[in-house]
């Protein structure tokens, strides 16, 4: 078992856990391969969360409640999940295994996505959202 303040103690109903675990994180070692650029294998990381990070602009978590309600927000954020890909590549973390596996399952995510695109005919996701309504 482990000895640690757990979720649900740490700040008001658990909220300040992500930044306990953050804090965590920054005061680990320091471990970096001795081969590895280093600009490159600590950018990496850092590229992939500001690119999936980006990708919340444009879903909608409410009526009225999206971030940036534009017109081309699935290809938006299609273009932009895929750019976070160049992070994990970047980082080195197993290149051939890993990377071909992230552009494997964009392949099959983006096809379903398109699919949704030719039924309701935009690329708006406000504009489908409300076309389920109907169901």
């Amino acid at each position: 078992m482990q000895r640690r303040l757990g979720p649900n103690i740490v700040g008001y109903f658990g909220l300040l856990q992500a930044f306990a675990d953050a804090l965590k994180l920054l005061l680990k070692e320091y471990v970096s391969p001795t081969q590895a650029n280093l600009g490159l294998f600590f950018c990496g990381p850092i590229i992939t969360l500001i690119f999936s990070l980006l990708g919340y602009l444009v879903i909608p978590f409410g009526p009225g409640l999206a971030l940036s309600d534009i017109n081309i927000g699935i290809l938006y954020m299609l273009a932009v999940s895929s750019l976070s890909t160049y992070g994990i590549l970047l980082a080195g973390f197993n290149l051939k295994v890993h990377t071909a596996q992230l552009i494997s399952y964009e392949l099959i995510l983006s096809s379903a996505i398109l699919l949704v695109v030719m039924l309701t005919g935009s690329l708006n996701i406000t504009v489908n959202i409300e076309a389920q309504r109907a169901i």
